[in-house]
């Protein structure tokens, strides 16, 4: 703990993920994979390419023969090689991606080619080494080649590399089940009128829902729930089920904060709760029957980065991820970042000609600014000014999420 009585960011995201527990393992069709962990390592089950191959469009033919000329006797195409070996003196049309004939061992490129009839010369100055243009059996990989480890995320090279490997299924862990539960009398749903103006718009439960859309989980938005202890309840009784239950407002502790209280009524626990970090000091972790909880701030920027730092390495490591928390990287300051207080910071910033520049407006409900920010630099608590050109952490924030 600080002596802010806080959990330090990295503690509380140690305590978390050893909460994770990836669930059934089944094998999927590589076309279901996207967005998935690889559950076992992935072994080619054959030879890449099988055979020798043409690189280039052009003719096979035998080294020993330069300078020509050379009888061309066949073709050898993608799919239809050439049949027999070829003979002292003869060469062979061949297309990128053909298997070479046998008897040839270098490739004389379609640009330093010209012939008449089935007569073939030089146009060019020709291969410059034996063995010109050819990619050699196996020179991707072999039989029994491990290919990723367990928990590399699948993404589309990953399931091409799969398919070329001889795999048409891949073993996942099953896809997860989240609740997005937002609480709060002031909420209303997006694009409904605002009866007062104490009224705002209810915009994490659709944040989160964007945050998860490209993993493989289900996600629920059920309705708002009013500050209500007994609708706080059984909110979250009906949740039960599920994998992880994330909340947005109600995990402090004020007269109207009354998700510790509904959870105390259900016989959940409480792991830890209050994180040595802005924004999100008031985020909470407990346990709910088989689901996680995370109880977020209902301000939407600490709600956005309390997520980012918490719910999806949590969620990374429940589908089996080997790396499950966020990286990082170092850019230069652009402009100066003031001294951090007790709490670890996340200054939402851009990027400027390789640089980073923190953003004015930092407060927990700034949308805009969010939006504006290309990476979230990362500030250790206690750290001094940096001036410019001082390395900062950052963390840079996709527009695909």
């Amino acid at each position: 703990m600080t002596g802010l009585g806080l959990l330090p960011l990295a503690e509380a995201q140690q305590r978390l993920l050893a909460l994770a527990r990836p669930g059934a393992v089944i094998d999927q069709p590589l076309a279901a994979c996207l967005g998935h962990y690889l559950a076992r390592p992935l072994v080619a089950a054959r030879r890449q390419p099988a055979a020798d191959l043409s690189a280039m469009d052009g003719y096979a033919i035998r080294w020993s023969d330069r300078p020509g000329p050379w009888t061309v006797v066949g073709e050898s195409a993608a799919g239809r090689p050439f049949g027999t070996a070829l003979r002292q003196g003869e060469a062979a049309r061949i297309s990128t991606g053909a298997i070479m004939p046998q008897g040839a061992d270098t490739i004389l490129v379609q640009e330093d080619a010209e012939r008449a009839g089935d007569t073939l010369r030089l146009a060019g100055d020709g291969p410059s080494r034996q063995g010109a243009h050819i990619r050699r059996a196996g020179h991707d990989f072999e039989p029994e080649t491990l290919l990723a480890p367990a928990g590399a995320p699948i993404d589309a090279r990953l399931i091409a590399l799969a398919a070329m490997a001889g795999h048409g299924r891949l073993p996942v862990h099953r896809r997860l089940r989240v609740a997005i539960l937002s609480t709060g009398d002031e909420l209303v749903p997006p694009g409904a009128p605002l009866p007062s103006p104490a009224h705002i718009p209810a915009s994490n439960g659709a944040m989160l829902a964007a945050l998860l859309a490209h993993w493989p989980i289900d996600a629920t938005l059920p309705p708002i729930v009013p500050d209500r202890l007994e609708a706080v309840a059984e909110a979250l009784a009906a949740q039960s089920d599920a994998d992880l239950i994330v909340t947005t407002g109600g995990a402090s502790v004020g007269d109207h904060d009354l998700i510790q209280p509904a959870l105390a009524q259900l016989g959940g626990s409480v792991d830890f709760w209050r994180i040595a970090m802005r924004p999100g000091k008031p985020v909470m972790v407990a346990r709910l029957g088989k689901a996680i909880l995370v109880g977020l701030p209902g301000n939407p920027v600490s709600a956005f980065v309390t997520a980012q730092m918490l719910v999806l390495p949590l969620l990374r490591a429940m589908l089996g991820a080997n790396e499950a928390l966020p990286r990082t990287s170092e850019l230069p300051a652009c402009a100066p970042f003031p001294a951090i207080g007790g709490r670890q910071d996340f200054v939402r910033s851009r990027i400027i000609d390789g640089a980073i520049h923190p953003l004015g407006n930092q407060d927990s409900g700034a949308l805009h600014a969010l939006w504006q920010a290309d990476a979230l630099a990362i500030r250790p608590a206690h750290a001094p000014e940096a001036a410019i050109g001082s390395p900062i952490s950052c963390m840079m924030l996709s527009r695909q999420a």
